[in-house]
């Protein structure tokens, strides 16, 4: 089995690093470009499945992947982003002022933080587990597309590496990025970290914050 883990495009509040979660903002016209682009780069692999957070910025990525596939993406509410609850929709620094030693608990030790009003990074990674689980179950030797979120995606990570939450600031996930691993026996083997290589080309018009 191959697994694609993908970030989706480029958002307005990336690019202002506004806390997202669970609302729903769709790509900016950088992260539409940004999808074209992951688009053509994997236009010759044929996906067996391709799931999506129900979220529109997830689901526009995969949209525009999906029109080199014969199939269409299926909505997975596992892939949902972390629920920031009070922070969502916030500015970063705003969230920093506002809650110092909440913030710093989460820069420092993101397994430990709770958000108010929201969840935390172990509901993700339960949702996570609960994920691959039916994925092993249901496609054995096939290759799969998972379009998610930043949080998502390191959580899925970090427990394929079968690494702790407390890593989760040791793995940069960029915007459009797409990670593949293959499943050997009972080992993930990673084959592609973070990889950025189709988005060379708009690399004047992107963010770098990993945001």
């Amino acid at each position: 089995m191959r697994l694609y883990i993908i970030r989706h495009g480029q958002t307005a509040w990336n690019r202002e690093e506004v806390f997202r979660g669970t609302r729903d903002i769709p790509l900016n016209e950088v992260g539409l470009k940004e999808a074209a682009a992951l688009a053509d780069s994997l236009h010759k692999i044929r996906f067996d499945a391709l799931y999506t957070s129900p979220l529109s910025r997830a689901r526009q990525t995969a949209d525009a992947v999906a029109k080199h596939q014969s199939l269409s993406p299926q909505i997975e509410p596992l892939l949902t982003d972390l629920n920031f609850g009070a922070w969502q929709g916030r500015p970063h620094e705003e969230v920093k002022q506002e809650y110092p030693e909440l913030y710093q608990t989460w820069v420092t030790a993101p397994e430990q933080t709770h958000f108010p009003e929201g969840a935390s990074l172990q509901d993700v990674l339960n949702h996570a587990d609960t994920l691959l689980a039916n994925l092993r179950e249901t496609h054995q030797g096939q290759t799969v597309g998972l379009f998610t979120h930043r949080v998502v995606c390191k959580v899925l990570i970090c427990r394929l590496l079968g690494l702790g939450l407390g890593h989760f600031w040791q793995i940069e996930q960029s915007t459009a990025c797409l990670n593949r691993f293959r499943l050997k026996g009972n080992l993930w083997i990673c084959e592609a970290l973070n990889s950025q290589c189709h988005l060379t080309p708009l690399a004047a018009m992107r963010t770098t914050a990993d945001f």
